[in-house]
């Protein structure tokens, strides 16, 4: 398997930790939390910013590091500013099984949850995602309405003729 740099996750110090999608992966090797305004020491060269506006994610990325924003929208927009020297990259429409409650805001129509948005990047780049949703509540409705999505890349038979 390739080697790729850890996934990073910038969440704002005012996210509600219990509600967070992510939190369950703070304990894996493979994901680095950051909280902003700060950053950790590690560096950013060769990172794309998962976001919503940029090409999509392809096979070209599939040894980059991802910089995943977790925040609500109001919140996130401001943290992308931080991050705007990042090439962004983009997920295929995908629907979100995430309840969104907000009675302020519009979310974006493209919005995922920031769990639902690595699973969905992790399976395009052929990265792990076998245990990535164990704690996320919805994650049978995630993938039971995103399921063409995941389909396994088929192969095309060889004609024996």
């Amino acid at each position: 398997m390739p080697h790729h740099p850890p996934t990073i996750i910038v969440v704002h110090r005012r996210e509600n930790r219990s509600k967070c999608s992510v939190e369950p992966l703070r304990e894996r090797n493979e994901f680095l939390f950051w909280t902003y305004p700060d950053d950790g020491p590690e560096s950013l060269e060769g990172y794309v910013r998962l976001g919503i506006g940029g090409p999509l994610i392809s096979e070209a990325d599939r040894n980059s590091g991802l910089l995943v924003i977790d925040g609500t929208w109001r919140l996130a927009e401001r943290m992308e500013k931080k991050y705007a020297h990042l090439p962004v990259r983009s997920l295929p429409p995908c629907q979100t099984a995430y309840p969104r409650v907000s009675k302020i805001f519009d979310d974006p129509a493209a919005g995922l949850a920031t769990i639902e948005a690595i699973h969905l990047a992790y399976h395009l780049l052929g990265r792990d995602t076998a245990t990535l949703l164990d704690h996320y509540r919805w994650r049978d409705e995630f993938l039971q309405k995103n399921a063409e999505l995941f389909q396994p890349k088929s192969s095309v038979p060889i004609s024996e003729d």
